[in-house]
């Protein structure tokens, strides 16, 4: 049984009386973002909402999570983003929310339509929906937003810690659009299960309103093309529940089809139900409780990364690989566009060294993040993504066979990437020759044809898992080039590493090598010989705090 017919076997299953009055009025609702820094430069700094908590993902630790709301992240007042950094953009259509509306006072429209245009941002209206003003803006991801005038939605607990003034603070969310092609079914749902009623129609829209004064509007969008998911898109729409009896009450009518319930799950700040209504859109049910400041005292929500309790990455490798961020006002790194997607990792204390780190193939830009920083704690990184694909996965130049490439994209892509460098040395203030860079496996192969290729562009490399892939090597004098090659005792390209290291040796450059006793793969045993060549290479020119290769610039108005 398909999903879709469940929910229709589920419209006609009876309910446990009292299910309608249990359930009630959205919690939350969730989106994806592409780049956290211009979302929390929007969402904190010019909405001036909280941010009330930030997570590794539940369904992937690699995705930050940003919960934002009123002062306590009140259920009711949540938008949350997952951080999709630099993923690919989705498509709003049918089957998903498209639009997302905020309440404040009917009297703040005016002041909202002046601080849009002081920020640079483009809005429509006001305009009357439903009776109420409603001025529409996107945000930075293209998301329709709405700032709804709704007079009775206000917060418990208002938000007062940002530079809104306390009569025209965000209230809570005011309600979503739905998009569906099966707008009676998708309707039946809501009213059924989630405590929601008909208010009144216009045109194509019905418009549904909870006990909590929230409201979905449910769209007819037959003819729409169809969504789908990724960056610049809502992902689910969550509604309220006070208890886990709740969520048990909609599992239990869910056996009663015949089909397996929709898994509960929990997500430490409430208990969740997930499912699918007819016309697509991914809805879940969440418990008010145990709420946003079971591990964070009020004052202090949202200041400290949390990672999933069953998660097996280390919480200090998930800093290292998650997008950072700044608040507004707070300094932080003003990133440019160049040839390829690239990102830093600061930590807390930088000594001024800049590592560039190059992904083998299916890796990304963070891959290497966790070991370097075990290597070198106080290194700024900057990982580097590849822009050559092999069945959807990044690579840095096509290869023919698993041992013989593709010569002209290995040049076109040494090129670019050359430019890369040059852009970034220019952008973000760095000394090229106190820059190292490490490649593992494809981006090792890379680095060792940038020494030929484009000669005195890297002058520290640590090449892992490398191997040559040029068929003709130019000339080039490497000689004050410091490399270090480690290969894989068991690696089946481990055998090309001597041919490597002979060849670059015979250019000039000083190489030390090692072999550990495993294969392809990195680990732990390549930590201390990459510590142990720094100390040798790098030891005796320490960089003063001041001198520190990427400055981040002062942000002192909070605009995005």
């Amino acid at each position: 049984m398909t999903f879709a017919a469940l929910i229709l076997a589920l419209l006609t299953t009876p309910l446990q009386s009292g299910l309608l009055s249990m359930v009630s009025g959205i919690h939350h609702v969730t989106a994806i973002t592409r780049k956290v820094q211009a979302n929390v430069d929007f969402y904190a700094g010019f909405l001036g909402m909280r941010l009330v908590k930030q997570t590794a993902g539940y369904e992937d630790a690699t995705q930050l999570h940003l919960f934002y709301g009123d002062a306590a992240g009140t259920p009711g007042s949540l938008l949350t983003f997952l951080a999709w950094e630099d993923g690919a953009p989705g498509r709003a259509g049918y089957g998903q929310i498209s639009e997302i509306s905020l309440a404040i006072d009917p009297a703040s429209i005016g002041y909202w339509l002046t601080r849009a245009m002081s920020f640079g941002l483009r809005s429509e209206g006001p305009a009357d929906e439903f009776g109420e003003p409603v001025l529409r803006l996107k945000d930075p991801d293209n998301i329709i937003l709405k700032l709804a005038g709704a007079k009775n939605l206000t917060s418990p607990s208002a938000w007062d810690g940002a530079s809104i003034p306390a009569e025209h603070t965000i209230q809570r969310v005011r309600g979503a659009t739905m998009l569906t092609e099966k707008p009676a079914e998708s309707r039946s749902l809501l009213e059924s299960h989630f405590g929601y009623r008909f208010q009144t129609n216009r045109g194509t829209i019905d418009r549904l309103v909870s006990e909590s004064g929230d409201v979905i509007d449910v769209r007819d969008a037959r003819g729409f093309w169809s969504g789908a998911p990724g960056t610049g898109t809502v992902d689910h729409v969550a509604f309220r529940a006070p208890d886990e009896d709740a969520l048990r009450s909609v599992s239990k009518a869910l056996e009663k089809t015949d089909a397996s319930p929709t898994n509960m799950h929990d997500r430490k700040y409430f208990r969740s139900l997930y499912a699918r209504e007819p016309g697509g859109t991914l809805v879940e049910l969440a418990t008010d409780k145990p709420g946003m400041t079971v591990d964070e005292e009020h004052a202090s929500l949202g200041t400290k990364l949390f990672a999933p309790p069953e998660t097996i990455t280390n919480l200090d490798d998930l800093k290292v690989v998650l997008p950072q961020f700044s608040m507004p006002g707070q300094p932080r790194i003003n990133y440019r566009e160049l040839p390829f997607v690239h990102r830093f990792y600061t930590p807390p204390n930088p000594d001024g060294s800049v590592f560039v780190l190059l992904h083998g193939s299916g890796g990304n830009e963070t891959t290497l993040m966790p070991l370097l920083n075990k290597a070198a704690p106080r290194a700024t990184l900057m990982g580097v993504r590849g822009r050559a694909t092999e069945e959807g996965f990044p690579r840095w130049y096509k290869r023919i066979t698993p041992f013989s490439f593709d010569q002209n994209d290995i040049k076109t892509e040494a090129e670019a990437f050359a430019a890369f460098i040059e852009g970034a040395v220019k952008s973000y203030g760095l000394d090229p020759k106190k820059v190292v860079y490490v490649g593992y496996s494809n981006g090792a192969n890379l680095l060792n044809s940038l020494l030929y290729l484009h000669p005195n562009l890297v002058h520290k490399a640590v090449l892992l898992r490398s191997m040559p892939v040029l068929s003709d090597y130019p000339h080039a004098d490497l000689k004050g080039t410091d490399l270090l090659v480690i290969s894989g005792k068991t690696d089946a390209y481990g055998k090309y590493a001597s041919e490597l290291e002979e060849r670059l040796k015979s250019s000039g450059a000083t190489v030390d090598s090692d072999v550990i006793s495993g294969g392809h793969d990195l680990g732990d045993a390549d930590v201390p010989i990459i510590q142990k060549w720094l100390l040798q290479r790098m030891g005796d020119d320490p960089q003063p705090l001041e001198q520190q290769a990427v400055k981040p610039a002062r942000e002192t108005s909070g605009q995005p």
